[in-house]
């Protein structure tokens, strides 16, 4: 048994007791008995109706089932939304309103750019997504697929200049869209030069250029004459020119160009969610002490990495001379963001006065809050905010009520930790079927806190699956993307950003590119996120958010929000089309094919969030395609094949046998992972993370919403009662 401490009514796990008693507490002049104590009457107030609020979903989702049975099929449009208004499923429109968040800084309010995701409980990934707030764009690209890994521009062991001219041509490209010269290309410079506050480029061809838009000039490092770095801001994004003639690539440069330094992940979302396998007290308080490590600036990991010993740091804000001599400061790093758990999730890192788990949401949202004070104090070393507030993501939100309950929860925190009303700004997860269809109301709950509404679209899409589950066999997950009511819903959720006038206040965001090796398909493709007037969208690396940063310069988001706004809203019926198959006469092979698929990358998965505690990696499947995988795409793959098993499509006996014979596929492409535990040993013992997997199949359909949570959980902690060391 863990040992526990006693105060104010909790029973709580003592590492976390300590952790906050000896870290959390010291600087906010509280002592235990206050902060539990305090804690204690939240829980007794609200823990309550939280379990309400998750028997209304239970509630709501079986009349769903029990229509669906009795009218198969596609539904009747006019019937079925009468049938959701009826039941309070659909809520009805607030009077028109507009968001009044104060306070936000302006990476959230007013500048368009790349976002991250990462798991708090993996300090260096944290660190480096921090950092990744400035990224090269020479290294990006040229250790990419961007450039073909082919003929001249083929990947050698040393640099290779066709490739290195390669990309050097893309950042002059990028340089001409940023920061066009009155004449010539920013490939045409030799020189660039300080001249009375303004940037000139002397040309091959004895000609001078300057700036076409002057003000796009924003400061300089060195000598006016030779600077080291010229500064060039564009669409409220930097990027540094970064002149060095004694670098081997600023050598061979007529200019002495070395490198481009593009601002990219303007913000990052430290996630408590779904990167990560936090199922016990030992690894709440992992991810806590990351959170305030990162928010006190002296967080350092060290590693090795290609036989060196490497430490990894904050990295400092940076210093240039402004256009006009003054001196200019700029933040050297994300800002960062975190996101706790829904409603859904208990812990028993802390046990109630009748020894039950508490809501886990409860306990992230105060202590990620205590761990920020500081911070928003202005008494760390490094500083995250400068507007002195504190920002929440709530995900797996259903509908307006439990926003307003997320809001009322907020306040609670607040009080008991002395801030100021309405600190803690929030961040509304777009990805659950009942919050799309009244996200106006889910706004309007969270109108003077909301500072992020965003498309998760693959919850999203399990969400709409397990929603549907009981009206027919659903398309092939290559179909999904193509279905009616997806697009429906990235439409809405940017029109409901505009109609409340969250531009220059909150962000309007969309979902993440799950390809990480795949960066030339990524430029080609994800510049759809500005367009459609989102002003970030998610990436699974810094290396992503530097190559995604180029869209935001040859979009403007924000001239691009002013034409959206003149078009008619999408319709929240255009939402409420499933994606059942219109045929279900699939043969064998399509069948086996999309059943061998899911069962890929659902063990691909599983194995290493039950075996090791990942929560979000590059899972390869059949094809060897590496894809960012986390919980949200378990949930798709598990969803889908309940659904073929509820309708017949396929069988028990064949989830278990496509189980087993791709399992020693998963094993090989894992074969090189020292701690990689085969899913099936060679007596044919099935392993806990083989276990799990099957029940999220073939259980899946009691699972609530589809959640994935519950059996992941259940397992990884059978998992860590095996490894933990026997004491004497």
């Amino acid at each position: 048994m863990d040992e526990r401490i006693d105060v104010g009514g909790l029973r709580i796990d003592a590492r976390l007791h300590d952790f906050v008693a000896e870290q959390v507490l010291p600087p906010l002049g509280m002592t235990s008995a206050e902060f539990w104590g305090g804690f204690a009457d939240i829980l007794a107030d609200l823990a309550p109706r939280n379990a309400e609020l998750l028997a209304r979903r239970d509630e709501l989702q079986a009349l769903i089932d029990e229509w669906h049975r009795a009218h198969p099929g596609m539904p009747d449009e006019a019937e079925y939304t009468a049938f959701l208004r009826e039941i309070g499923y659909l809520e009805p429109a607030p009077a028109p309103f507009t968001i009044t968040t104060d306070d936000v800084d302006a990476e959230l309010a007013a500048q368009p750019g790349p976002q991250l995701v990462v798991p708090i409980t993996n300090a260096r990934f944290a660190i480096n997504a921090a950092n990744a707030r400035w990224g090269s764009l020479y290294d990006a690209v040229y250790g990419s697929d961007i450039v073909p890994d082919e003929g001249d521009t083929a990947r050698t062991p040393g640099y290779n200049p066709h490739r290195g001219a390669a990309v050097i041509a893309l950042g002059r490209e990028l340089l001409d869209t940023a920061a066009p010269l009155t004449t010539g290309s920013h490939a045409d410079a030799v020189r660039y030069r300080i001249v009375d506050g303004a940037l000139v480029a002397d040309l091959a061809d004895g000609d001078t250029a300057r700036l076409a838009e002057p003000h796009a000039f924003a400061g300089y490092r060195g000598e006016p004459s030779e600077p080291s770095a010229v500064l060039i801001r564009h669409h409220g994004l930097h990027i540094e020119i970064r002149i060095d003639r004694a670098d081997p690539i600023g050598r061979a440069d007529a200019a002495g160009v070395a490198d481009l330094i593009v601002e990219a992940a303007v913000s990052t979302i430290m996630d408590f969610e779904d990167s990560v396998a936090a199922v016990d007290a030992e690894d709440k308080v992992l991810a806590y002490s990351t959170w305030l490590g990162l928010l006190r600036g002296d967080i350092a990991e060290t590693f090795e990495k290609g036989g060196q010993v490497l430490t990894r740091t904050l990295a400092p804000d940076r210093e240039y001379t402004a256009h006009d001599g003054s001196p200019l400061t700029l933040h050297g790093r994300s800002l960062m963001i975190v996101r706790n758990v829904g409603i859904h999730m208990y812990t028993d890192a802390v046990l109630d006065d009748r020894g039950r788990e508490i809501p886990e949401g409860f306990l992230d949202a105060l202590i990620s809050t205590a761990a920020a004070i500081p911070s928003l104090r202005g008494e760390t070393r490094l500083a995250n905010t400068r507007t002195g507030s504190m920002y929440i993501v709530k995900p797996k939100q259903h509908g307006s009520q439990e926003v307003a309950f997320t809001v009322e929860l907020l306040e609670r925190v607040e009080r008991l930790l002395g801030l100021a009303p309405r600190t803690i700004k929030v961040g509304i997860m777009d990805e659950e079927r009942r919050t799309s269809v009244n996200l106006d109301a889910a706004i309007a709950a969270a109108a003077d806190r909301v500072v992020f509404i965003n498309t998760g679209f693959l919850d999203r899409t399990g969400d709409e699956i397990r929603t549907s589950m009981a009206a027919g066999p659903v398309v092939r997950k290559a179909e999904l993307r193509s279905q009616p009511y997806l697009a429906a819903y990235e439409d809405a959720n940017v029109d409901a950003g505009l109609a409340h006038g969250l531009p220059g206040r909150a962000q309007i965001g969309k979902g993440m590119w799950a390809m990480p090796d795949l960066m030339r398909a990524m430029l080609e493709t994800k510049i759809a996120h500005p367009l459609a007037g989102a002003t970030t969208a998610w990436v699974p690396s810094p290396t992503a958010a530097t190559i995604h940063a180029i869209h935001y310069h040859r979009v403007d988001v924000l001239a691009r929000q002013r034409e959206l706004m003149q078009r008619d809203r999408t319709p929240i019926e255009a939402m409420l089309r499933p994606p059942l198959a219109e045929r279900v006469d699939w043969s064998a092979e399509e069948i086996a094919a999309e059943l061998d698929g899911s069962a890929q990358s659902i063990l691909g998965y599983v194995v290493r969030w039950v075996g090791q505690g990942i929560g979000c990696s590059k899972v390869p499947d059949l094809d060897d395609v590496a894809l960012m995988e986390d919980r949200a795409t378990l949930r798709i793959s598990s969803q889908l094949l309940a659904n073929w098993l509820m309708h017949g499509i396929i069988g028990q006996d064949q989830v278990i046998d496509a189980l087993r014979r791709i399992a020693p596929i998963v094993d090989r492409q894992n074969a090189a992972d020292p701690r990689h535990v085969p899913l099936i040993d060679e007596d044919g013992t099935e392993s806990l993370a083989f276990l799990a997997a099957r029940d999220l199949i073939l259980l899946g359909a009691e699972q609530p919403n589809g959640y994935t949570e519950h059996i992941l959980h259940r397992y990884r902690r059978q998992q860590k009662a095996l490894q933990a060391p026997v004491s004497a």
